[in-house]
């Protein structure tokens, strides 16, 4: 399929100023991939990681962005999951990009978007929910009547842990700012502490589960608040080995699986079946995608920021 198509693309590693909107060739899909014209796509953190080179030297020229939602627009030799015309939402292939009008997956990172979610929303789950997910469910095993501590429970991944621990009918508590309180009640935190005015580990004790999604300091002061044999699941730094042994618990680091269809579908019937929401928090068209990546690297926002192409 030859062709062009306008795209986020980066020649070097840096701040906002390398991000370049740009008209560039269309991707074909492999095997085992389908082409998606994308309709909308999800901005996450690791997104300005990468445009960074926090994460490696990825090859470059690149095409930023992993959430997308669309619809099927070819298929590669050996797909029979989707057909053309397929209303879908997922993550791309690690040669693609989202920011773009049209992007390739693999046909396990992708679901059929239900006709009653909206590309807008459908676009802001992949990443996010699956995060936080997997690191609930697949690392922590969380359990109904069990407590969990979620750091920063007003971001992108922590509200979606926040509604899938009370959906499992855990206690939740929740570290916030004071100006994000009434959101986090909203979503159905039983406990909201504002890390501005004391220390969690001065009002939290016995926790199953510490979701830690901030790191540094933050990660080593939860220790203390979780009951013996409880679990720290980090997603940004390794925890460590000596320290959970030292305190008889675990500890481990949870890389999101995009190769999850299975999951993003589960996800979906949540919302659409309204036991979870989706917040986004700002729509942007797909030429503003700098104004995104700095809203994100800043962290001032609540829920997900999604950028729209027509």
């Amino acid at each position: 399929m030859a062709g062009t198509m306008n795209a986020i693309c980066i020649h070097d590693f840096g701040g906002p100023d390398v991000m370049r909107y740009e008209n560039v060739p269309r991707p074909e899909p492999g095997s085992g991939q389908v082409l998606v014209r994308v309709h909308a796509a999800g901005v996450n953190p690791v997104d300005w990681k990468i445009r960074e080179g926090w994460l490696g030297a990825s090859p470059l020229p690149q095409i930023l962005g992993s959430d997308i939602a669309g619809t099927v627009e070819a298929l590669g030799p050996g797909v029979n999951e989707f057909q053309i015309g397929d209303q879908v939402f997922g993550t791309v292939a690690d040669e693609s990009g989202a920011f773009a009008e049209y992007a390739v997956s693999g046909v396990s990172q992708l679901a059929h978007k239900p006709v009653t979610l909206d590309f807008i929303h459908a676009a802001a789950l992949p990443i996010a929910s699956m995060t936080a997910w997997q690191a609930l469910f697949d690392k922590a095993e969380l359990q109904a009547g069990q407590r969990v501590l979620i750091h920063a429970a007003a971001g992108g991944v922590g509200g979606f842990a926040v509604q899938f621990a009370k959906w499992k009918d855990a206690y939740v508590i929740g570290t916030v700012s004071v100006q994000n309180e009434h959101y986090l009640r909203e979503l159905g935190v039983d406990e909201f502490i504002d890390y501005h005015e004391c220390r969690f580990e001065d009002l939290v004790k016995d926790v199953d589960v510490v979701l830690d999604t901030v790191g540094g300091e933050t990660q080593e002061r939860s220790w203390s608040v979780l009951k013996r044999g409880g679990i720290l699941v980090s997603l940004v730094k390794p925890p460590s080995n000596e320290a959970a042994t030292n305190h008889g618990l675990r500890g481990v680091f949870v890389r999101s699986d995009h190769n999850r269809g299975d999951e993003l579908e589960k996800i979906a019937k949540l919302v659409v079946s309204g036991q979870v929401r989706v917040h986004v928090d700002t729509v942007l068209p797909l030429h503003e995608a700098r104004k995104a990546l700095e809203m994100s690297q800043h962290g001032h926002t609540r829920g997900k920021i999604v950028l729209t192409l027509g």
